[in-house]
Protein backbone atom coordinates (compact mmCIF):
# COMPACT_ATOMS: atom_id res chain seq x y z
CA UNK A 1 0.00 0.00 0.00
CA UNK A 2 1.28 3.46 -0.93
CA UNK A 3 1.87 5.78 2.02
CA UNK A 4 1.72 9.58 1.82
CA UNK A 5 1.52 12.56 4.12
CA UNK A 6 -1.18 14.20 2.00
CA UNK A 7 -3.35 13.00 -0.88
CA UNK A 8 -4.85 15.74 -3.06
CA UNK A 9 -7.94 15.10 -5.18
CA UNK A 10 -9.19 17.54 -7.80
CA UNK A 11 -9.20 18.35 -11.47
CA UNK A 12 -5.99 19.71 -12.93
CA UNK A 13 -6.72 22.88 -14.87
CA UNK A 14 -5.52 24.46 -18.07
CA UNK A 15 -6.39 28.08 -17.43
CA UNK A 16 -6.34 31.26 -19.42
CA UNK A 17 -4.93 34.34 -17.70
CA UNK A 18 -6.03 37.56 -19.41
CA UNK A 19 -4.31 40.66 -18.03
CA UNK A 20 -5.20 43.96 -19.68
CA UNK A 21 -6.35 41.99 -22.73
CA UNK A 22 -3.12 39.98 -23.07
CA UNK A 23 -3.80 36.24 -22.87
CA UNK A 24 -1.63 33.31 -21.83
CA UNK A 25 -2.31 29.63 -21.16
CA UNK A 26 -1.22 28.40 -17.72
CA UNK A 27 -1.53 25.25 -15.63
CA UNK A 28 -3.72 25.67 -12.59
CA UNK A 29 -6.11 24.25 -10.04
CA UNK A 30 -5.72 23.46 -6.36
CA UNK A 31 -3.82 20.23 -7.03
CA UNK A 32 -1.28 22.15 -9.13
CA UNK A 33 -0.52 25.05 -6.80
CA UNK A 34 -1.02 23.02 -3.63
CA UNK A 35 1.02 19.90 -4.36
CA UNK A 36 4.18 21.86 -5.19
CA UNK A 37 3.92 23.71 -1.87
CA UNK A 38 3.48 20.45 0.03
CA UNK A 39 6.55 18.92 -1.62
CA UNK A 40 8.62 22.05 -1.01
CA UNK A 41 7.72 21.75 2.68
CA UNK A 42 9.28 18.29 2.67
CA UNK A 43 6.14 16.15 2.72
CA UNK A 44 5.23 13.17 0.55
CA UNK A 45 2.24 14.06 -1.61
CA UNK A 46 0.18 12.40 -4.32
CA UNK A 47 -2.33 13.96 -6.72
CA UNK A 48 -5.40 12.09 -7.97
CA UNK A 49 -6.75 13.97 -10.95
CA UNK A 50 -8.71 13.88 -14.20
CA UNK A 51 -7.84 15.58 -17.48
CA UNK A 52 -7.78 14.98 -21.24
CA UNK A 53 -4.87 12.80 -22.43
CA UNK A 54 -3.68 15.59 -24.73
CA UNK A 55 -2.83 17.56 -21.58
CA UNK A 56 -1.02 14.74 -19.73
CA UNK A 57 2.38 16.33 -20.55
CA UNK A 58 1.45 19.23 -18.25
CA UNK A 59 1.68 16.85 -15.31
CA UNK A 60 5.41 16.37 -15.87
CA UNK A 61 6.07 19.64 -14.06
CA UNK A 62 4.60 18.12 -10.90
CA UNK A 63 6.51 14.86 -11.30
CA UNK A 64 9.76 16.81 -11.53
CA UNK A 65 8.90 18.30 -8.12
CA UNK A 66 8.51 14.78 -6.70
CA UNK A 67 4.71 14.66 -6.72
CA UNK A 68 3.23 11.21 -7.41
CA UNK A 69 0.38 11.33 -9.93
CA UNK A 70 -2.64 9.05 -10.37
CA UNK A 71 -4.50 10.10 -13.52
CA UNK A 72 -7.85 9.17 -15.03
CA UNK A 73 -8.28 10.09 -18.72
CA UNK A 74 -11.23 12.43 -19.20
CA UNK A 75 -13.19 13.76 -22.16
CA UNK A 76 -12.00 17.27 -21.34
CA UNK A 77 -9.65 19.27 -19.16
CA UNK A 78 -11.01 21.69 -16.58
CA UNK A 79 -10.11 25.32 -16.94
CA UNK A 80 -11.05 28.86 -16.02
CA UNK A 81 -10.48 32.07 -17.89
CA UNK A 82 -9.34 34.68 -15.33
CA UNK A 83 -9.71 38.29 -16.45
CA UNK A 84 -7.60 40.84 -14.56
CA UNK A 85 -6.61 44.46 -14.82
CA UNK A 86 -2.97 44.98 -13.92
CA UNK A 87 -3.93 48.06 -11.92
CA UNK A 88 -6.05 45.87 -9.65
CA UNK A 89 -4.96 42.22 -9.66
CA UNK A 90 -7.09 41.73 -6.56
CA UNK A 91 -10.27 41.64 -8.63
CA UNK A 92 -11.02 39.20 -11.40
CA UNK A 93 -13.79 37.86 -13.61
CA UNK A 94 -13.82 34.06 -13.93
CA UNK A 95 -15.39 32.04 -16.75
CA UNK A 96 -15.32 28.23 -17.10
CA UNK A 97 -13.66 26.92 -20.27
CA UNK A 98 -13.55 23.17 -19.68
CA UNK A 99 -14.45 20.31 -17.36
CA UNK A 100 -12.50 17.17 -16.45
CA UNK A 101 -15.48 15.34 -14.99
CA UNK A 102 -16.63 13.77 -11.76
CA UNK A 103 -14.76 11.33 -9.51
CA UNK A 104 -15.97 7.89 -8.50
CA UNK A 105 -14.67 5.82 -5.60
CA UNK A 106 -13.17 3.19 -7.91
CA UNK A 107 -10.88 5.86 -9.38
CA UNK A 108 -9.27 6.43 -5.98
CA UNK A 109 -6.28 4.09 -5.46
CA UNK A 110 -5.81 2.20 -2.23
CA UNK A 111 -3.48 4.27 -0.06
CA UNK A 112 -2.50 5.21 3.46
CA UNK A 113 -2.29 8.91 4.20
CA UNK A 114 -2.30 11.35 7.11
CA UNK A 115 -4.67 13.78 5.36
CA UNK A 116 -6.88 13.99 2.26
CA UNK A 117 -7.23 17.41 0.63
CA UNK A 118 -10.23 17.90 -1.66
CA UNK A 119 -9.57 20.73 -4.11
CA UNK A 120 -12.28 20.67 -6.81
CA UNK A 121 -12.16 23.52 -9.29
CA UNK A 122 -15.93 23.92 -9.14
CA UNK A 123 -19.05 22.03 -8.09
CA UNK A 124 -19.73 18.60 -9.51
CA UNK A 125 -16.35 16.90 -9.15
CA UNK A 126 -16.89 15.36 -5.69
CA UNK A 127 -20.27 14.19 -4.38
CA UNK A 128 -21.47 13.48 -0.86
CA UNK A 129 -21.04 9.71 -1.18
CA UNK A 130 -17.37 10.04 -2.12
CA UNK A 131 -16.75 12.62 0.60
CA UNK A 132 -18.22 10.33 3.23
CA UNK A 133 -16.17 7.36 2.01
CA UNK A 134 -12.91 9.30 1.97
CA UNK A 135 -13.48 10.62 5.49
CA UNK A 136 -13.22 7.03 6.74
CA UNK A 137 -9.68 6.79 5.38
CA UNK A 138 -8.14 9.96 6.82
CA UNK A 139 -9.01 13.47 8.07
CA UNK A 140 -10.42 15.54 5.21
CA UNK A 141 -9.37 19.09 4.32
CA UNK A 142 -11.93 20.68 2.01
CA UNK A 143 -11.99 23.92 0.02
CA UNK A 144 -15.63 25.04 -0.06
CA UNK A 145 -14.97 26.73 -3.41
CA UNK A 146 -15.29 23.40 -5.20
CA UNK A 147 -18.80 22.89 -3.81
CA UNK A 148 -20.43 26.32 -4.08
CA UNK A 149 -18.79 27.70 -7.25
CA UNK A 150 -21.06 26.59 -10.10
CA UNK A 151 -20.65 27.07 -13.88
CA UNK A 152 -23.58 29.10 -15.21
CA UNK A 153 -23.64 29.81 -18.96
CA UNK A 154 -20.39 31.68 -19.53
CA UNK A 155 -19.69 32.52 -15.89
CA UNK A 156 -19.17 31.11 -12.40
CA UNK A 157 -21.61 31.89 -9.61
CA UNK A 158 -22.03 31.00 -5.97
CA UNK A 159 -24.87 28.54 -5.48
CA UNK A 160 -25.93 26.85 -2.24
CA UNK A 161 -24.44 23.41 -1.61
CA UNK A 162 -27.68 21.54 -0.97
CA UNK A 163 -25.99 18.82 1.09
CA UNK A 164 -23.67 21.13 3.03
CA UNK A 165 -25.10 20.38 6.49
CA UNK A 166 -24.44 16.68 5.96
CA UNK A 167 -21.21 17.11 4.00
CA UNK A 168 -19.42 19.29 6.54
CA UNK A 169 -19.83 16.57 9.17
CA UNK A 170 -17.11 14.67 7.30
CA UNK A 171 -14.66 17.59 7.20
CA UNK A 172 -11.83 18.30 9.65
CA UNK A 173 -10.22 21.34 7.96
CA UNK A 174 -12.52 23.73 6.06
CA UNK A 175 -11.23 26.56 3.90
CA UNK A 176 -13.38 29.51 2.81
CA UNK A 177 -12.56 32.97 1.56
CA UNK A 178 -14.32 36.07 2.84
CA UNK A 179 -16.89 36.21 0.04
CA UNK A 180 -17.72 32.51 0.36
CA UNK A 181 -18.03 32.78 4.13
CA UNK A 182 -20.51 35.63 3.84
CA UNK A 183 -22.50 33.83 1.12
CA UNK A 184 -22.76 30.62 3.15
CA UNK A 185 -23.41 32.04 6.61
CA UNK A 186 -24.85 35.50 5.97
CA UNK A 187 -22.24 36.91 8.36
CA UNK A 188 -20.17 39.88 7.21
CA UNK A 189 -17.59 39.47 9.98
CA UNK A 190 -15.25 36.53 9.41
CA UNK A 191 -15.08 35.71 13.12
CA UNK A 192 -18.86 35.23 13.29
CA UNK A 193 -18.80 33.25 10.05
CA UNK A 194 -16.07 30.95 11.40
CA UNK A 195 -17.98 30.25 14.59
CA UNK A 196 -21.12 29.42 12.63
CA UNK A 197 -19.26 27.11 10.23
CA UNK A 198 -17.61 25.33 13.15
CA UNK A 199 -21.03 24.33 14.51
CA UNK A 200 -21.66 22.37 11.28
CA UNK A 201 -18.84 19.93 12.00
CA UNK A 202 -15.37 21.04 10.86
CA UNK A 203 -12.76 21.11 13.63
CA UNK A 204 -10.71 23.93 12.10
CA UNK A 205 -11.87 26.81 9.91
CA UNK A 206 -9.37 28.56 7.64
CA UNK A 207 -10.51 31.90 6.21
CA UNK A 208 -8.59 33.89 3.62
CA UNK A 209 -8.93 37.46 2.43
CA UNK A 210 -6.60 39.96 0.81
CA UNK A 211 -5.17 41.02 4.19
CA UNK A 212 -4.20 37.53 5.38
CA UNK A 213 -5.18 34.17 6.84
CA UNK A 214 -7.40 33.63 9.89
CA UNK A 215 -7.77 30.23 11.56
CA UNK A 216 -10.39 29.27 14.12
CA UNK A 217 -9.33 26.33 16.29
CA UNK A 218 -10.67 25.20 19.67
CA UNK A 219 -12.52 28.46 20.22
CA UNK A 220 -9.49 30.67 19.48
CA UNK A 221 -8.58 32.84 16.49
CA UNK A 222 -5.14 32.97 14.90
CA UNK A 223 -4.01 35.42 12.22
CA UNK A 224 -1.06 36.09 9.94
CA UNK A 225 -0.87 38.85 7.32
CA UNK A 226 -0.15 38.73 3.60
CA UNK A 227 2.49 41.30 2.63
CA UNK A 228 3.21 40.75 -1.08
CA UNK A 229 5.29 43.36 -2.88
CA UNK A 230 3.16 42.76 -5.99
CA UNK A 231 0.16 40.70 -7.11
CA UNK A 232 1.69 39.37 -10.33
CA UNK A 233 1.08 35.83 -9.05
CA UNK A 234 -2.39 36.41 -7.59
CA UNK A 235 -3.93 33.29 -9.19
CA UNK A 236 -3.52 30.34 -6.82
CA UNK A 237 -3.37 32.42 -3.63
CA UNK A 238 -6.02 30.46 -1.73
CA UNK A 239 -4.71 27.07 -2.85
CA UNK A 240 -1.21 28.00 -1.72
CA UNK A 241 -2.40 29.30 1.63
CA UNK A 242 -4.59 26.30 2.49
CA UNK A 243 -1.99 23.75 1.42
CA UNK A 244 0.67 25.46 3.51
CA UNK A 245 -1.58 25.62 6.57
CA UNK A 246 -2.63 21.97 6.31
CA UNK A 247 0.94 20.81 5.74
CA UNK A 248 2.21 22.63 8.80
CA UNK A 249 -0.68 21.44 10.97
CA UNK A 250 0.56 17.87 10.61
CA UNK A 251 3.34 18.82 13.03
CA UNK A 252 2.86 22.41 14.25
CA UNK A 253 0.41 24.53 16.27
CA UNK A 254 -2.21 26.74 14.56
CA UNK A 255 -0.28 30.01 14.95
CA UNK A 256 2.87 28.54 13.44
CA UNK A 257 0.82 27.13 10.58
CA UNK A 258 -0.72 30.58 9.99
CA UNK A 259 2.68 32.29 10.14
CA UNK A 260 4.14 29.98 7.51
CA UNK A 261 1.04 30.30 5.34
CA UNK A 262 1.24 34.09 5.57
CA UNK A 263 4.86 34.23 4.40
CA UNK A 264 4.57 31.61 1.66
CA UNK A 265 1.34 33.07 0.30
CA UNK A 266 2.91 36.53 0.24
CA UNK A 267 5.91 35.23 -1.71
CA UNK A 268 3.69 33.25 -4.07
CA UNK A 269 1.60 36.31 -4.98
CA UNK A 270 4.70 38.07 -6.27
CA UNK A 271 5.39 35.49 -9.02
CA UNK A 272 3.09 33.50 -11.35
CA UNK A 273 3.01 29.74 -10.89
CA UNK A 274 3.44 27.65 -7.74
CA UNK A 275 5.64 28.76 -4.85
CA UNK A 276 9.10 27.31 -5.40
CA UNK A 277 10.98 28.66 -2.40
CA UNK A 278 12.65 26.82 0.46
CA UNK A 279 11.88 26.18 4.11
CA UNK A 280 15.05 28.04 5.03
CA UNK A 281 13.85 31.10 3.12
CA UNK A 282 10.61 31.12 5.11
CA UNK A 283 12.35 30.50 8.44
CA UNK A 284 14.70 33.43 7.78
CA UNK A 285 11.80 35.78 7.02
CA UNK A 286 9.95 34.69 10.15
CA UNK A 287 13.04 35.25 12.30
CA UNK A 288 13.40 38.77 10.90
CA UNK A 289 9.73 39.47 11.59
CA UNK A 290 10.11 38.21 15.15
CA UNK A 291 13.20 40.34 15.74
CA UNK A 292 11.41 43.41 14.39
CA UNK A 293 8.46 42.85 16.75
CA UNK A 294 10.81 42.54 19.75
CA UNK A 295 12.41 45.86 18.85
Amino acid sequence: MNEFDIIMIGNFAKDKLIIDGVEEIASGGGVYYGSVVIRRLGLKVAVITRLHPDDFPRLEELRQEGVEIFTTPADGTSGIANYYQSADMERRICKPIGYGGKYTLDEIPDFKTRMIMLSPLYAGEVDLQLLAALSKRAPVALDIQGFVRVPVEDGLEFKPWAEMAEGLKYVTYLKVDKAEAEFITGETEIESAAEKLHTLGPTEIVLTQSSGITAYVDGKFYFAPFNPRSLAGRTGRGDTCFSTYCSMRLSQDPQTACDWAGVITSLKQELPGPWRGTCQQVATILEKQKAKRIQ
